[in-house]
């Protein structure tokens, strides 16, 4: 304590306020350069113009919030859907012996193929192919279509997740249960899978990120969402402000799910760090 009866911050204290304000001062240098060199740059006028026109970004904005709602609808949609049927694909590939290899073996093709197509192809070719082949009501909404073709694509790259958590709970619990006299089904269902689905939250909500974001591919065959909407106001002003607009909206839904994934994932490596013993939650 000092003279004047004030306590001194003490070792780690000033180092932790010392490279608070070093962290500080570093990140209002460089993105003030970066600010200052756009800013500054010859053709910034026009690139003000033409993407950051304030009254048409606010203009816009309503119109492209209410559009974000069917963004929502097949956002929320989808998501079920692709729980469900990426853990039916994910059981497929688990399931032993040699009477299994034709599921084991149509899951592998369908993973491998709709992770290697481009989802934007696979909402074209269903978007556009199954109304031409005159199977179907011709009314029935494109936004249908959208929503299958989400889910398709997606199912394939969540059925690996959930692949990857089923291989990751240790033997000695299958062989356990078994032991008991419970059949491989019901393995799957009472001890496995259970653990397994705990454990893949976070990369699986990093995929949800990834299908929120990939909702606006639809608008390819005709449906209104925000970006579609948004490509409508560019056309009638015949500047891109709009599309700054559709951006905020994703940021500003996206990044809390992003930050709240990175704490699940933190939250799970330091149980796991911790031997699991202590505060076990929703992984363990």
């Amino acid at each position: 304590m000092t003279s004047t009866g004030r306590v001194r911050p003490r070792g780690p204290d000033r180092r932790a306020l010392r490279s608070t304000a070093i962290a500080a001062v570093s990140t209002l240098v460089i993105f003030g350069g970066l600010g200052y060199l756009i800013v500054t740059s010859p053709g910034w006028p026009e690139v003000q113009a033409t993407f950051f026109d304030g009254e048409l970004f606010w203009a816009s904005l309503p119109k492209l919030v209410a559009a974000f709602w069917i963004n929502v609808i097949m956002f929320v949609t989808a998501e079920i859907l692709v729980l469900i049927f990426g853990l039916v694909l994910a059981l497929m590939r688990s399931l032993p012996g040699p009477v299994f290899f034709p599921l084991r073996l149509i899951a592998t093709i369908y993973a491998d193929v709709f992770r290697a197509v481009p989802g934007l192809l696979i909402v074209a070719l269903l978007g556009f192919g199954i109304p031409a082949l005159g199977l179907v009501d011709p009314k029935t909404s494109p936004l249908v279509y959208g929503v299958a073709a989400l889910t398709l694509v997606y199912s394939a790259y969540v059925s690996e997740v959930y692949r990857a958590g089923i291989d990751s709970i240790h033997p000695s619990q299958g062989m356990a249960a078994r032991s008991l006299g419970l059949s491989h089904l019901h393995t799957l269902r009472h001890v496995i899978v259970p653990q397994a689905v705990r454990r893949v939250i976070p990369p699986l909500l990093n995929d949800f990120i990834g299908l929120q974001k990939d909702t606006v591919l639809v608008s390819y065959i005709g449906v209104v969402e925000i970006f579609r909407q948004a490509q409508i106001i560019q056309s009638a002003n015949f500047n891109f402000t709009p599309y700054m607009g559709v951006a905020l909206v994703f940021i500003v839904v996206t990044i809390p799910l992003a930050r709240f994934t990175d704490w699940l994932i933190a939250h799970d490596r330091g149980m796991r760090d911790a031997g699991g013993n202590r505060g076990r939650g929703m992984f363990q």
